[in-house]
């Protein structure tokens, strides 16, 4: 079902919170959060293409009323309805890190592609249980699209399935190369490897290859300089969609991972792009 948000009269593709019956034993933390998706939603949609108060963080990072509007409304919802869950937000820092339940949140993944106007900026939330994902969506909410994926229950564009496709070839592979400039100034080998890998090659930022990647649509994705906020819900996004997620180093990926990523839609994908890396 598509929700009418109240707010200009934006639509979200979520289904109904009440309705996620498929999730298993985690259908009410679906429930809680599809509705902090669209609360998150509603309110950069309110903020996109307006006027922005635009400050920089100490790394030169933007940030926006809009990402902290949002984080603030993630944490209201999270102190409301689930107080003994644990955030670890961009933002506004960690808060019961210990907690059997972590959220992670990332507000606006994409700061720069927002403030210039630009839609493929996206809101990310993970749930991790004992340290291990649990959950994990990407909100495309200028696109009209919501990517969800569950552990041991399957992943989800809106309301129909979605999988990763079966490539295995890195030579007619569709690969994309997330913060090409940064890999380019600290590891030019690499960079001058990459550019003569796979088929069709493109550039990117942000979360949005990672969830093309689950849909099946590209094959192999290499990311460059995250944090855990960046990394954990396309993580767990990426494997309910049968894809592999790792570290350069191919350990999985958790709160303590250095930043660089590799998402691949099969693990013989995978096998080629930690060589590529490591040669």
């Amino acid at each position: 079902m598509t929700r009418l948000s109240s707010h200009g009269g934006h639509a979200l593709p979520l289904s109904d919170p009440n309705k996620v019956t498929h999730l298993g034993p985690l259908a009410d933390f679906g429930a809680h959060a599809k509705q902090i998706t669209q609360i998150a939603s509603e309110i950069v949609m309110d903020h996109f293409r307006n006027t922005l108060d635009v400050s920089f963080k100490s790394d030169e990072s933007p940030v926006t009323k809009a990402d902290k509007a949002v984080e603030a409304a993630v944490l209201a919802y999270l102190e409301g309805h689930l107080p003994d869950h644990g955030v670890y937000g961009e933002e506004y820092g960690q808060k019961r890190l210990n907690s059997e339940y972590l959220w992670v949140v990332d507000p606006i993944d994409g700061t720069r592609s927002f403030l210039s106007g630009h839609p493929l900026f996206g809101f990310l939330l993970a749930l991790l249980q004992n340290s291990e994902p649990q959950m994990g969506i990407v909100a495309m909410p200028a696109l009209n699209e919501v990517y969800m994926g569950v552990k041991g229950k399957g992943a989800w564009l809106n309301s129909d399935p979605i999988s990763v496709s079966n490539a295995t070839r890195m030579d007619r592979s569709i690969l994309y190369v997330n913060e090409g400039d940064k890999i380019f100034q600290s590891e030019p080998q690499l960079f001058n490897r990459l550019m003569q890998s796979g088929q069709t090659r493109r550039f990117a930022y942000d979360c949005y290859p990672h969830a093309l990647l689950a849909a099946g649509h590209i094959d192999l994705v290499f990311d460059y300089d995250l944090q855990p906020y960046d990394f954990m819900a396309v993580s767990a996004l990426v494997h309910a969609a049968g894809g592999v997620v790792t570290d350069w180093e191919g350990n999985p990926v958790d709160l303590s991972s250095d930043g660089r990523i590799i998402s691949a839609s099969t693990p013989e994908l995978h096998q080629q792009a930690l060589a590529l890396v490591n040669a």
